[in-house]
């Protein structure tokens, strides 16, 4: 079975650009928030 990849480019406009970068950057710091509260639950219970 053969696999096939597509590349996309995309072009966004400004507003798209602008929206972009606030999603992405909410999803990261969502994403840093839950990373760290499960380190700290895992060093909170690691020699349970």
């Amino acid at each position: 079975m053969a696999h096939k990849a597509y590349t996309f480019r995309l072009y966004p406009t400004k507003e798209q650009e602008e929206l972009l970068a606030k999603t992405f950057g909410s999803v990261r710091f969502v994403y840093n928030k839950m990373l760290a509260e499960r380190k700290e639950t895992y060093e909170k219970f690691k020699d349970d």
